[in-house]
């Protein structure tokens, strides 16, 4: 009786821990988006903390007439569907023929991929690398350069590994080549590490701003983030020049745009697409992480 009675305080303590866990991971979320519905004015002021005062939902309609945020949202969307496509199928076929002793000089670009992660030539170098490859003010430069990952390479490499080997070796007996035995009895395998890939690399493309910000100067090919990133720095001035104009024209404060305002609608934004997506490949994220990761 006395051990159950331990076990049952520790799970009681167990589940409170998560719980508060939880909750510390959501609160941020929640906090951003109560914000974004409630008195401008209070909310500017700090006085909206765990519940919304004042609902309305100006500050989204205000954000959505943002010049060019139409397309710059298609590109935004076009570069992670395609980035994420092209980086999953290299990642995951680089991944395949590192394990394979018939790949020619594999333990030199083995390595050789393995030294680029710990060595960066910077940002100049980099700038230039890009212009002389023609990728500025060129949609490529979205997807191009993310293609090799030597990160997500190694990952499937490790997963591959933990693959039974036989069901290779009967496929070559059978007369398969690599990409035949790659397309019909490894990737079905290694599902759950491609959609972790997956996962990754969507959200380093969706989040990207910084190479539209050094190496695109075309408004049409400027992505939803940088338009965001580049309205949030706005967002003083912005507000500053509503305020100015609020006691001329009579605007009602609880709706007028404040610098938080915008910041925290800009964020909600930004962030609501990854939240509805990542529910649906969290079974393949922890499974992907999880295999291949203890050998034995």
């Amino acid at each position: 009786m006395e051990k159950m009675k331990k076990i049952e305080i520790f799970d009681v303590l167990n589940y409170t821990l998560f719980a508060l866990f939880t909750l510390a991971c959501i609160f941020p979320f929640y906090y951003l988006f109560i914000n974004t519905i409630s008195n401008n004015d209070l909310s500017s002021r700090g006085f909206v903390m765990f519940y919304p005062r004042g609902f309305h939902l100006s500050n989204y309609t205000e954000v959505f007439k943002i010049p060019g945020l139409a397309t710059a949202t298609l590109v935004s969307v076009g570069r992670t569907l395609i980035g994420t496509v092209l980086t999953v199928a290299a990642s995951g076929f680089l991944g395949y023929l590192f394990t394979k002793n018939g790949m020619w000089g594999r333990r030199f670009w083995y390595r050789f991929l393995i030294v680029t992660m710990y060595f960066n030539a910077g940002l100049i170098p980099w700038f230039l690398t890009m212009r002389n490859l023609g990728l500025t003010n060129n949609f490529l430069v979205y997807v191009v350069p993310g293609i090799v990952s030597p990160f997500f390479i190694i990952l499937v490499k490790t997963f591959v590994e933990s693959t039974p080997i036989a069901l290779q070796e009967s496929a070559q007996i059978d007369g398969a080549g690599y990409f035949t035995i790659f397309y019909k009895i490894i990737m079905p395998l290694i599902t759950p590490i491609l959609a972790t890939i997956a996962i990754f690399s969507a959200v380093g493309q969706w989040n990207s701003f910084q190479d539209t910000l050094f190496l695109v100067t075309n408004q049409k090919l400027f992505t939803l983030q940088f338009i965001l990133y580049r309205y949030m720095n706005e967002a003083t001035s912005l507000a500053t020049l509503m305020k100015s104009t609020q006691g001329a024209l009579n605007i009602n404060l609880a709706n007028t745009q404040t610098a938080t305002s915008i910041r925290t609608t800009v964020s909600m934004i930004v962030v609501i697409p990854i939240l509805l997506v990542y529910p649906f490949f969290q079974r393949f994220f922890v499974k992907g992480i999880m295999i291949g990761a203890v050998k034995g």
